[in-house]
């Protein structure tokens, strides 16, 4: 059976997995369930637009996970910069009250975030078997 996460295009074959962190402005608690819920779902949509697949959601009161099964055509960067703008914009509309507490001039991520590649073998695995792959004869 082929591996679900082995995707095919025109011109490749990948299977490019990122883990992104992002947090709140000022590391402010200001997610609360209903929100992350909410944020879920819209991140989910991005992802859908970007060709991308959101396979893992959660959070807590000041920062946010996310697994992401991506193409190699999409920017990470562009990715995120969609993620976070998209969400922020939803949610300070559909939570102002709440979030008004907690936000200074209307930020509601951090411009930082982590991201991190993953899955597949540890890097380790793919230095040996590098290392070990024959040279030509000459």
């Amino acid at each position: 059976m082929p591996d679900p996460d082995v995707r095919c295009g025109r011109s490749v074959v990948h299977n490019l997995h990122a883990h992104l962190v992002f947090t709140t402005e000022y590391r402010r608690g200001a997610l609360t369930h209903p929100i992350l819920t909410r944020c879920e779902e819209i991140m989910r949509a991005v992802c859908a637009e970007f060709g991308a697949e959101l396979r893992e959601f959660n959070g807590e009161t000041d920062h946010v996970h996310l697994l992401v099964h991506y193409p190699p055509a999409v920017p990470i960067s562009k990715l995120v910069n969609s993620l976070k703008g998209v969400s922020a914009r939803y949610l300070r509309q559909e939570f102002r009250v709440h979030l008004s507490r907690y936000l200074w001039g209307g930020h509601l991520w951090s411009p930082s975030y982590f991201a991190g590649s993953c899955g597949g073998a540890p890097l380790a695995v793919v230095k040996e078997y590098i290392e070990n792959q024959k040279r030509p004869a000459g």
